[in-house]
């Protein structure tokens, strides 16, 4: 189907808008005038190819709606997307594989733009083995639903209200950033979870400034965590411009040593 004639200036602007920058602003960028740009916008000028990608890149767009912004100028898109178990990213995913591999006895995760689990590797196990309704383990695995579902992990959070917030604040700043429908749907699912969002601000003292704590129940235990998030920049291929790794360190002492024990092999 045809698209609009000023299909990509309603991108722009709405793009723009979002980021909250001036036409000015956006032109200084992209290195072209504001005149230019505003005719862009209402479509009384169509920008080459060459525009369209300055453009997107003043405006931090994501290579997926990059490619699509291209479309909706009518060339092709820019930027490739591989299936992630295709085998031209093999290497990419034996990588991501034997990073996972690497922080054992840590449990780590790699996800896709939705938070489905893409890999993991073996210390995520013994954390699951509480979820109460299978469904949540079925692929593709959304690590945020199986969190704060009530019939997931999140019985088992010692901190479930701070630790919803935090969650629900990270993905609300994707949301923004990306503007995928699909993540805007899942924060309204996981709002409406019992549980509660913490409603006063979390005050951090000089040991826990660095990062929210992830508090777990397990067994007679409870397992302190913090977590970091890499991300693995391309400029050239959407699926691994989305894939990301998040790996739970120990925060103290006898969360390193239960880590150390449940890696053990079994007698």
């Amino acid at each position: 189907m045809q698209q609009p004639q000023n299909a990509v200036g309603d991108l722009i602007r709405e793009w723009r808008t979002r980021r909250r920058m001036s036409q000015l602003d956006l032109a200084g960028e992209a290195e072209i005038s504001q005149r230019h740009l505003s005719f862009v916008e209402s479509g009384r000028a169509a920008p080459s190819r060459d525009m369209v990608i300055r453009l997107a890149e003043g405006l931090d767009i994501p290579l997926r709606q990059r490619n699509r912004m291209l479309l909706a100028a009518g060339f092709a898109p820019h930027y490739s997307e591989r299936p992630v178990n295709g085998p031209s990213l093999a290497p990419a995913m034996d990588t991501v594989r034997a990073v996972l591999k690497g922080h054992e006895p840590c449990p780590a995760i790699a996800v896709d733009r939705h938070w489905n689990m893409i890999a993991s590797n073996e210390a995520i196990a013994p954390f699951l083995a509480g979820v109460e309704d299978p469904s949540l383990l079925q692929p593709p695995v959304n690590v945020l639903r199986l969190s704060l579902h009530p019939k997931g992990v999140a019985p088992h959070i010692v901190n479930l209200a701070e630790w919803k917030a935090h969650l629900l604040e990270r993905l609300r700043r994707q949301v923004d950033t990306s503007g995928d429908s699909t993540l805007e749907e899942l924060e309204s699912e996981l709002r409406a979870y019992p549980g509660g969002v913490s409603q006063t601000r979390i005050v951090h003292n000089e040991g826990t400034a660095i990062a929210h704590m992830l508090r777990l129940k397990a067994g007679d235990a409870v397992l302190s965590f913090i977590s970091t998030i890499t991300v693995f920049g391309t400029p050239l291929d959407v699926t691994l411009s989305e894939l990301a790794i998040e790996s739970f360190f120990p925060a103290d002492e006898p969360t390193r040593m239960a880590l150390q024990r449940l890696s053990m092999p079994q007698a």
